[in-house]
């Protein structure tokens, strides 16, 4: 008897060129994904501040990190600017999504906010005319963002939250989580209202504030973030930590959420005088 191979069937090859175009296509794919994360990185470091602005009795740093993934990079940023009465502009936030197109966003509300605040020093107003801003340009995406003012003449701090993530305060007597009222994310309702906290920062108080990157993920609650936040910021006061310091172990923890999101830390400091921004 006499054994012939069976030749190949010709649905086998039809098989074969089509996982081989399957292929072909993931790899482009995935070629695009890569350039359109990198695009977003660079617009995202771009946008950020290269320094922060020195005023007396206040010492500033701040960090950002993209995501360790690379696929959710474009919404987080930090900004510090002085405003022309002589006091010291302060804004973080976080835009809907993660790509290209939040990063664009990203960058319009930052200098919107600054645009804004040459005309008005009060951060609820601020807030309140960048969201109707927002709304106006029809950009189809919100963000969450705390706006600060300090005043460097009385060691004040005033501040106003649209939906973002609470602040961290911690002094010589203690630290907590910051749960002032909120009005919505910019860029939903609007007309909306942003009520103003004040409170004083003097010499060693903290005042920490991040975006949800830092503080929550996948498997890693919003609470126990923030209470570990907390408690190294209470610590780090008691040790007297510079705000440098402060910052990178604040963006430290961000080991606790597997940093599946990109991340910034803003950190305030009371001093005795004008410290050079870390």
């Amino acid at each position: 008897m006499t054994w012939r191979r069976h030749p190949r069937s010709a649905s086998a090859d039809d098989l074969l060129t089509a996982l081989g175009r399957l292929t072909d296509r993931a790899r482009k794919t995935a070629e695009i994904q890569k350039a359109r994360v990198e695009l977003a990185e660079v617009l995202q470091r771009s946008m950020l501040p290269s320094d922060l602005p020195e005023v007396a009795g206040l010492r500033v740093a701040a960090r950002y990190a993209p995501a360790r993934n690379g696929l959710d990079i474009g919404g987080d940023w930090y900004d510090g600017f002085l405003l022309p009465d002589g006091s010291l502009g302060l804004s973080i936030g976080d835009v809907q999504g993660h790509d290209v197109e939040a990063a664009a966003v990203m960058g319009q509300i930052r200098i919107g906010l600054r645009a804004v605040a040459t005309a008005t020093a009060d951060p609820g107003e601020i807030l309140g005319r960048a969201n109707d801003l927002l709304l106006s340009v029809d950009q189809g995406l919100f963000a969450t963002c705390s706006f600060l003012r300090f005043d460097p003449a009385t060691g004040v701090v005033e501040s106003a939250r649209a939906g973002h993530v609470p602040a961290v305060w911690a002094s010589g007597e203690g630290c907590g989580i910051v749960e002032d009222e909120t009005g919505v994310p910019l860029g939903i309702v609007p007309g909306e209202v942003y009520p103003v906290v004040r409170r004083r920062l003097t010499e060693g108080d903290a005042l920490v504030l991040v975006t949800d990157g830092v503080v929550e993920g996948p498997a890693f609650p919003i609470e126990a973030g923030l209470g570990a936040v907390s408690e190294l910021v209470g610590r780090a006061v008691r040790e007297r930590v510079s705000a440098g310091g402060l910052a990178a172990g604040v963006m430290g923890l961000t080991a606790l959420t597997d940093h599946t999101d990109d991340a910034a830390v803003l950190v305030l400091m009371g001093a005795a005088e004008a410290a050079v921004p870390e």
